[in-house]
């Protein structure tokens, strides 16, 4: 059975591998699906080509696992794929309330099963706002994303790095 693994991604954060890695070893092949969101226009971090390239990176080393991207509804894009789990990623009992919300009302309207997988333990704080807020003021991040995560954090926020560097040798 292959499922869609959908999300903005911006950027792909280790959870979001815990869980993505995890769903590798139930389905046949998992898709990870960039939607692309007409009210957060213009309010990623990374546009849409560099996400999947951080995806692509983050994601190599899984030989059942695409990267894909998709506009407009997730139920539409699971028809034309022909792919019928939807795989979502929970971190805490107020995911669970949103997430089931928009289950259910894709079950109703796509007829399209979702299937929870709860976030390992070390991760249920690793938001990509989190890790974006972070990242903007020079903090390290590498424990909370994959490499190409970091790597593209890193290039992104470049100043903010090196100022943190330069102030953190003129105290030593």
């Amino acid at each position: 059975m292959n499922a869609v693994f959908p999300g903005s991604f911006d950027p792909i954060t280790s959870g979001h591998m815990d869980v993505l890695t995890r769903a590798s070893r139930i389905f046949e092949q998992v898709t990870v699906t960039v939607m692309h969101n007409a009210r957060k226009q213009g309010r990623h971090l990374f546009d849409l080509d560099e996400r999947l390239d951080i995806l692509r990176g983050a994601t190599a080393h899984l030989g059942n696992v695409s990267v894909d991207s998709f506009g407009g509804l997730l139920v539409d894009y699971m028809a034309q794929q022909q792919k019928g789990i939807i795989i979502r990623g929970l971190r805490a009992v107020s995911d669970y309330e949103y997430e089931l919300q928009i289950a259910h009302l894709n079950r109703q309207i796509g007829e399209v099963e979702t299937v929870f997988i709860m976030a390992a333990t070390r991760w249920s704080f690793v938001s990509s706002s989190m890790v974006r807020e972070i990242a903007s003021y020079g903090g390290d991040v590498s424990e909370m994303v994959p490499r190409a995560s970091a790597e593209a954090l890193r290039r992104k926020f470049d100043v903010a790095y090196a100022e943190r560097a330069a102030g953190q040798l003129e105290r030593r």
